[in-house]
């Protein structure tokens, strides 16, 4: 089959190229190329007790890789840095000839916009495919590629739930309650004095059951009372106003009221000073 037979599938890059024995070694994903443009039968190395192979290749976006370049090599060239062989997909008693290799550059499909989105294959005659590049002579038939820009995989829109995406948003975080089981039995409360028990339950009642033991601080059932020097200034006729014995001071008063001479210091210092000349 001739990519010529493929509608549709211009814009798509090559993924793999590989060799296969025949449709049955050739993998799914892959489409076997059994005739030339020129229409020939497009086996290889087909003789007297050989089956042959053909060349197939896959445009397959699963595996995120694309073919940015073929080359045709011989057996004793290197190969190019970067390329690999094409894998070869045979019947256990075949084999391909190894004189002239086919290699292909994969990269990931999102570093390049750019590669080669069609393989073909004419015979030896001189048939030229407009818009192709010759990638050389591959025993008995002449390969060619088309390279140019593709389309990348369309992305898919994944399917939600409402119901499932508004139980997410639910702030209460309220969730069934399990069944009592060995692994999520409750833990016992501690165990709390008669009058902080009584306490508990009185503060549970006046909140209608919305506060628990577990929120209650060191602090409740406290009665609030003023301390007594506090009272007493409350009692007074008219508010006390504290900022009437404040003194704006100067920066001379400042200075005059924190001056230290050091003069003590001065003075024992010279007390050690003449005691230690006396001793010597």
């Amino acid at each position: 089959m001739s990519l010529r037979d493929l509608s549709g599938s211009a814009s798509r890059p090559v993924t793999a190229v590989a060799w296969a024995s025949n449709n049955s070694t050739c993998p799914g994903t892959f489409n076997m190329i059994s005739s030339t443009e020129d229409g020939a039968t497009a086996c290889f190395n087909r003789g007297f007790g050989r089956s042959g192979y053909f060349l197939c290749y896959s445009k397959d976006l699963s595996g995120s890789m694309v073919v940015s370049d073929i080359q045709v090599i011989s057996d004793r060239t290197v190969i190019p840095h970067g390329y690999c062989y094409i894998p070869e997909f045979m019947e256990p008693k075949g084999s391909v000839l190894k004189k002239k290799r086919v290699c292909a550059r994969m990269v990931p499909v999102d570093s390049v916009t750019t590669g080669v989105v069609e393989v073909r294959l004419t015979t030896k005659s001189k048939v030229m495919l407009q818009q192709y590049t010759c990638l050389g002579e591959l025993h008995g038939f002449v390969l060619w590629c088309k390279k140019g820009p593709f389309s990348g995989p369309t992305p898919q829109a994944k399917p939600r739930s409402v119901s499932l995406d508004l139980r997410k948003l639910n702030l209460e975080g309220t969730a069934p309650p399990q069944p009592l089981r060995p692994c999520n039995l409750p833990q016992a409360p501690p165990r709390i004095s008669i009058r902080r028990n009584k306490l508990e339950e009185k503060t549970i009642g006046e909140n209608d059951g919305s506060s628990n033991i577990y929120g209650i601080t060191a602090i409740d059932g406290v009665p609030f009372a003023l301390h007594p020097k506090f009272e007493a200034q409350t009692n007074n006729k008219g508010p006390t106003n504290s900022f009437s014995n404040i003194r704006i001071k100067s920066i001379q008063d400042i200075e005059n009221e924190y001056n230290y001479t050091f003069s003590v210091e001065e003075q024992a210092a010279q007390r050690i000073t003449a005691s230690a000349m006396a001793s010597s």
